[in-house]
């Protein structure tokens, strides 16, 4: 059967045929008149980007830089009001006249700025999944219909109500990104591995800088998470980005009253958690906030346990009306059991097997005992000093400082056939059938340490010029990495894939404490990343509104990498240093047939890595050329029925040059570059509110990925990194309305993912994990000053897997209750 292809003209065809049945007439004629005012803060400052609406219903706007907002709603009494976290609400009564304009008085919150990052949108509250502004994913803060850049946004009210403890289960609500690993715990890793628009990315922005985490990332301080698709180049450069885009944390931040909440969680497997999110005044315009969680868990399996601490600090400073800074910390330390990977040894094509349903894997057996455990910590250093030099210009400096460590085994099993484990141990037996036994191997870190620094400089403006807007940001940007990565590994023999007889526990600590001691590290078996790398920058992007409806974005990055050179274990150098010099460019435009409300957007964008040194066919080590991503993507993004609908339908296609890949019949460490790949498809959200009482997060996503160039037996097949062509993903959340159980709620959501090819090759033949669809269900009574939550994830406990080139195993059922309290 041909699968399905989606090109431009087709895209571009759905789209106008969208637009020719969206009347503007239509939908918004009714009986209408315009609220206009203006926001100021206590101390007279402008109040830009504040929510503000109608009590009751879901019409609203928020302020522009001058702190002007303006929003049409229809004919009646209102009670306009702004709300946030901890401060007594401003309200002011409001008679709305059809075809006329009521102008209401200047109106006066009781904050300063740096309070109003804590705003509670209470004219989209209804619509409480969805946010209209991001500071990060354009370097500017402009709003979803005027970024020509497709992105998703995961709100922590969504978190809260799902009951979701860490971005890795927290992204399943973002479409076209699809879990590939868990964490490895291991120092310069990032944390969990996902793949987007076909390429692996991981969570390795925050707050628009580099924040890397070895472990997984605990969701106790995320205010909301951005998936930003697409090459990103241009204003991330090369060493947090991935061709398919970026995750980006926007974390919690201080505020200017006291609160605070605690919360605690049981469930399946012994999970046991407790949070504290405490924020309290330390005298005038000096505030402090602390997210912290404490979490344990067992496995679903016989073996397997982690503990995990995460703690938070933020503190935040107004100087003066012009000046304020921000300092954050996030810190991060784990004990966790090794999650059971197995590997290919021999090829499926040599092992006669395509799926999984060929092996024996016992589902629930970790393979290894619970005491076989790495040691992990992170720790981020943020901050930053804002200034406004007027309410034009504004200067950003950021500076970022990541550290992460760790130590100890991880196990992982080869899938091997009889005869490889006959030639492996001559003490085994040929068994009838095939596939009987599978090769245990450990990879350790030896005192790993990973440690990067970034400082950024960014200086935005909003000007008027020639009768156009310019939304501009200049920046210079300079990242150290530091790496001192130790791996080491050792093997611990072939075991039956599944008896019950056998004890798997007996790979335990004492047996690798034993073996460790005995193969003491040398540069023979040792695989060190010891370098140091220094990346200077330079980025500059403008948005243009060069009509009410027509805007234009542009940008450009230059960017010189350095490399200091590579060392084995004993100091000596085993690679030479050398330095690249990248360029990247993008471009952007919106057109809006319905303003604010419809917008048609396309872009160019280009993403870049520097793959560093490699040995050539000739056996030489040799400067491996920049490889370069390009983007050419084309949609629309929809913001209907006063926000009650938003959504973004979009095609994509990305070609990447210069890929390096291995050589047949020469040595393994052999490559040649000259593999391309292209990776295109179609995305679509939804972000609904159909009535009060409802909301809908819902997405899908097709992506066609092949290389295009290289050896020919990957041409035209799918890489194995690319994931899955078909993804889904659907909540719906329900709340009773006014009634005696008023703050009850409940949701059910899940997950579709298509077959997903690890392996993939013509040599090497083609594996697929199966497809699945997994649902997840919540029950929640929330009420001003408590909450209780019951949530059952895997609610048909199904067996389902994840992986690239590996099998991973996933939780089965659990079940979880959680208790908050706010003081």
């Amino acid at each position: 059967m041909r699968k399905p292809q989606l090109n431009l003209l087709q895209l571009i065809t759905a789209l106008v045929v969208i637009i020719s049945f969206i009347n503007p007439t239509n939908i918004f004629a009714q009986s209408r008149g315009t609220v206009a005012g203006k926001v100021v803060t206590s101390k007279g400052e402008v109040a830009d980007n504040v929510s503000i609406g109608l009590v009751g219903t879901s019409y609203g706007s928020s302020t522009n830089n001058a702190g002007e907002f303006s929003f049409k709603a229809p004919a009646g009494n209102y009670t306009l009001i702004i709300s946030y976290v901890g401060v007594q609400p401003v309200e002011v009564p409001v008679t709305v006249n059809a075809g006329q304009t009521t102008a209401v008085p200047q109106i006066t919150i009781k904050a300063s700025l740096s309070q109003l990052n804590e705003v509670n949108v209470i004219a989209n509250r209804a619509n409480r999944f969805t946010r209209k502004i991001s500071v990060d994913a354009a370097k500017i803060p402009l709003a979803n219909l005027e970024n020509a850049q497709s992105y998703s946004t995961v709100t922590s009210e969504l978190l809260r109500e799902q009951q979701v403890f860490n971005v890795e289960d927290a992204i399943r609500n973002a479409n076209g990104i699809q879990k590939m690993w868990d964490a490895t715990n291991r120092a310069g890793d990032g944390g969990g591995y996902f793949t987007l628009r076909g390429f692996v990315t991981q969570t390795r922005l925050r707050n628009g800088i580099a924040g890397l985490v070895t472990s997984g990332i605990d969701a106790v301080n995320i205010e909301k998470l951005e998936v930003i698709k697409g090459p990103s180049g241009t204003l991330f450069g090369s060493v947090v980005a991935s061709y398919g885009g970026l995750i980006n944390r926007v974390t919690k931040k201080p505020f200017e009253t006291f609160a605070a909440e605690i919360g605690h969680s049981v469930g399946s497997y012994d999970l046991s958690r407790t949070t504290l999110d405490l924020n309290t005044p330390l005298g005038s315009n000096v505030a402090f906030r602390l997210n912290t969680a404490y979490n344990y868990e067992g496995s679903f399996q016989n073996y397997g346990k982690s503990r995990s601490f995460a703690a938070m600090p933020s503190l935040s400073i107004k100087a003066n009306d012009k000046l304020s800074f921000l300092v954050e910390a996030e810190l991060y330390y784990g004990r966790n059991a090794a999650k059971p990977f197995f590997f290919f040894y021999n090829t499926p094509a040599q092992m006669g097997i395509t799926d999984v349903s060929q092996l024996n894997i016992d589902y629930k057996n970790a393979y290894s005992n619970d005491n076989v455990t790495s040691y992990a910590r992170s720790s981020n250093y943020y901050a930053e000093a804002k200034y406004k030099f007027s309410d034009k210009i504004t200067s950003q400096t950021v500076f970022s400082n990541t550290h992460s460590f760790s130590n100890g085994p991880s196990p992982y099993y080869y899938l091997i056939t009889d005869e490889t484990a006959v030639a492996l141990d001559p003490s085994k037996p040929n068994l009838p059938g095939n596939n009987n036994y599978i090769f245990r191997n450990d990879q350790s870190t030896a005192n790993s340490k990973f440690a990067a620094t970034e400082i950024q400089e960014n200086l935005n403006g909003d000007f008027n010029i020639g009768g156009m807007r310019h939304r501009f940001v200049v920046g210079l940007d300079f990242q150290r990495q530091n790496s001192r990565q130790i791996y080491y590994g050792n093997q611990y023999g072939i075991v039956p894939i599944n008896d019950p007889t056998f004890d798997y526990g007996s790979f335990n600590k004492q047996l690798v404490d034993a073996t460790v001691a005995a193969n003491p590290l040398t540069n023979a078996n040792t695989y060190p990343y010891i370098y140091r790398t220094n990346t200077y920058s330079a980025y500059a992007s403008d948005v243009i509104n060069l009509t009410e409806t027509l805007i234009a974005s542009l940008g450009v990055r230059v960017d010189s990498y350095q490399n200091k050179g590579s060392y084995l274990l004993d100091g000596t150098q085993s690679a030479k240093p050398f330095n690249q010099t990248g360029f990247s460019p993008k471009f952007g435009l919106i057109y809006q047939p319905v303003k604010d409300q419809v917008s048609l957007f396309a872009n160019y964008q280009n993403g870049f890595s520097n793959p560093g040194l490699f040995t050539n066919a000739s056996n030489e080590s040799v400067i491996a050329k920049l490889q370069n991503a390009n983007q050419a993507e084309a949609g629309v993004k929809l913001s209907l029925f006063d926000g009650k609908l938003s959504s973004t339908l979009s095609y994509y296609r990305i070609k990447v040059n210069n890929l390096l890949r291995s050589v047949a019949g020469l040595p393994y460490y052999a490559q040649v570059q000259d593999g391309t790949q292209v990776s295109k498809g179609f995305e679509a959200e939804l972000i609904a509110n159909p009535i009060p009482s409802v909301n809908i997060v819902g997405g899908f996503a097709y992506n066609d990925s092949k290389y295009t160039g290289g050896d020919a037996s990957i041409i035209g097949y799918r890489p194995n990194t690319a994931g899955s062509p078909y993804l889904a993903n659907f909540y719906a959340s329900y709340r009773l309305p006014g009634s005696a159980l008023k703050g009850l709620g409940l949701g059910l959501g899940g997950n579709y993912v298509s077959k997903n090819k690890i392996i993939n090759s013509a040599t090497e033949g083609t594996f697929s994990l199966p497809a699945y669809t997994i649902l997840n269900s919540n029950l929640f009574y929330e009420k001003s000053k408590y909450r209780f939550g019951l949530a059952v994830n895997n609610l048909g406990n199904k067996k389902y897997y994840t992986g690239y080139t590996t099998i991973n195993p996933q939780r089965l059922r659990q079940v979880v209750l959680s208790a908050n309290y706010k003081f």
